[in-house]
């Protein structure tokens, strides 16, 4: 069967002692129903009869997904048909500040997450819980399916000296946790006072990959184009750390990875050497458009996942890096600032602590 989500059925769950309330809501594009509907023409439809909607939030990449890279901030504005605010959640605030929340009874989020602890989506939900504790506003979470499986998990958990927005609360770097679950746990460990409802979905199971639930994939952010990327994000992402284009400016950005100074056949046939499970490398050259290497050919490869349930996507980001810094010098690690961390080296706020722990010396 396939899963619904809490948006199909909304007027169902919606919660009696919520009947009336005052509402915010945080969304992205990503936030659809399983027939497509964005979720702000849903809540604008029930405004008046469920509650009242007030406002719109929106995380990294805008409310409309429309910023293209990391920290490129964006800026609020009037919506231009609801006539409601909307406010920037990655731009001038991170954190919706008092006069925000100001006249709202209840904050909404329905974000698509990806299941991997750098996306920074559930970090703008954690912050939001902060907001809402302090602010005396309930939550209320719209829970989604962890594309990439609620069963496994895989990384080290985030050293509490190494939070940043891509990490601000202990949880490994492939959580398996759905984002109503991980607000429980947030909840629960963090902000006890956070009155929070999470709306369940129906007929999902933990062993789920997105594409067996039978909903419709929609880009939850601009290098999210499939969900193949987002099975390799988890450990592809430790690239943005590095010298070496993790694909961006492609039309398969994680999946396809390289620079200039890389002997792409040398490389593959290392890396498929490792027998490495679930994952065979294939030569790739490339020249991206936006981003690292930006109009340059670059060699390199491209992942083919053959095995999903077998594949280790952070022991694989972990050994691509391992291999090309061995063997080319031109590697660098990449310096600060990195998601508004100005000290630390970003490798070590994706990996949660210091470098040495995964990478050695």
């Amino acid at each position: 069967m396939p899963v619904l989500l809490p948006l199909d059925h909304l007027s169902e769950l919606w919660p009696n002692k919520f009947r009336g309330a005052r509402i915010g809501a945080l969304l992205h594009p990503a936030s659809v129903s399983s027939k497509l509907e964005h979720a702000s023409r849903i809540l604008a439809r029930y405004s008046g009869d469920l509650f009242r909607l007030a406002a719109f939030f929106g995380p990294q990449h805008g409310f409309l997904g429309q910023t293209q890279d990391n920290m490129v901030e964006w800026k609020g504005y009037d919506h231009p048909r609801l006539h409601i605010p909307v406010y920037s959640l990655y731009g001038d605030h991170r954190e919706p500040t008092a006069e925000m929340l100001e006249g709202l009874d209840v904050l909404l989020v329905d974000l698509q997450d990806i299941g991997s602890r750098y996306y920074t989506f559930i970090w703008t939900l954690y912050l939001c819980m902060r907001a809402c504790e302090r602010c005396d506003v309930s939550m209320l979470v719209l829970d989604r399916p962890n594309p990439i499986n609620g069963v496994t998990t895989e990384g080290p958990v985030l050293d509490h000296s190494y939070e940043s927005f891509v990490g601000m609360h202990p949880i490994p770097v492939r959580h398996g946790r759905t984002i109503g679950e991980l607000a429980q746990q947030f909840r629960d460990e963090a902000f006890p006072k956070c009155e929070l409802s999470v709306l369940p979905m129906k007929n999902w199971q933990r062993a789920m990959w997105f594409d067996q639930t039978g909903l419709p994939w929609v880009i939850p952010s601009p290098n999210m184009p499939t969900l193949g990327t987002a099975a390799v994000y988890p450990g592809m992402c430790l690239c943005e750390g590095t010298n070496i284009s993790e694909g961006r400016g492609t039309t398969r950005p994680f999946e396809i990875f390289g620079a200039p100074f890389i002997d792409a056949e040398k490389l593959c046939t290392d890396l498929n050497g490792l027998k490495l499970p679930g994952v065979f490398f294939r030569e790739s050259y490339f020249q991206p458009t936006f981003q690292k290497f930006a109009g340059q050919p670059c060699a390199g490869a491209q992942i083919h996942v053959i095995d999903r349930e077998r594949f280790q996507p952070f022991r694989v980001g972990v050994e691509i890096i391992k291999q090309i810094r061995n063997t080319c010098p031109e590697f660098k690690w990449k310096q600060p600032p990195y998601e508004y961390e100005w000290k630390r080296l970003p490798v070590e706020i994706l990996i949660g602590g210091p470098i040495e722990s995964v990478f050695g010396d």
